[in-house]
């Protein structure tokens, strides 16, 4: 488990992830041409909720999910060329 800070919508707030789940998120940002600070702007403004609570989850689930979700599309693309 690491623990990064980001800065969303000019606050800071720090976020606790295991390395993998870090690594690919650079890498997704990077395929994106964008920060890392965007991309987790991006995918908390995408919870449609405020970091201060509410439904939709806490943003360290957020990222993972996305990951996850990303990871998956890549595999299903990766089999529907094979």
């Amino acid at each position: 488990m690491h623990k990064r800070s980001v800065t969303i919508d000019g606050h800071r707030t720090s976020i606790s992830l295991e390395d993998a789940f870090w690594a690919e998120l650079s890498q997704l940002a990077r395929g994106r041409d964008l920060s890392l600070n965007a991309l987790v702007a991006e995918i908390d403004h995408a919870r449609g909720i405020s970091r201060t609570g509410g439904p939709g989850g806490n943003l360290s689930s957020a990222l993972r999910l996305y990951v996850l979700e990303e990871l998956k599309k890549r595999a299903e693309a990766n089999i529907s060329r094979a």
